[in-house]
């Protein structure tokens, strides 16, 4: 598990999170588009888990806790 330093939370951009090397592989497999979308790309510093998981009706519980461990 990531240290309490270094968690990602509900507040964590994606930007941040893909600097963890399994993260786009977590990410995929809860078939997060932003992966391949050429407008995220230039919104991924802003973009923060929770409201990528809200528009696309992906349970932020069980990602945040698989990006976690």
């Amino acid at each position: 598990m990531s240290t309490a330093k270094n968690k990602i939370t509900k507040e964590t951009t994606l930007f941040e999170i893909l600097k963890y090397p399994k993260s786009k592989k977590i990410l995929a497999k809860h078939n997060l588009p932003c992966l391949n979308c050429p407008i995220a790309a230039f919104e991924m510093k802003n973009l923060k888990i929770n409201q990528i998981c809200e528009m696309y009706n992906i349970n932020l519980k069980e990602l945040l806790k698989e990006l976690n461990s």
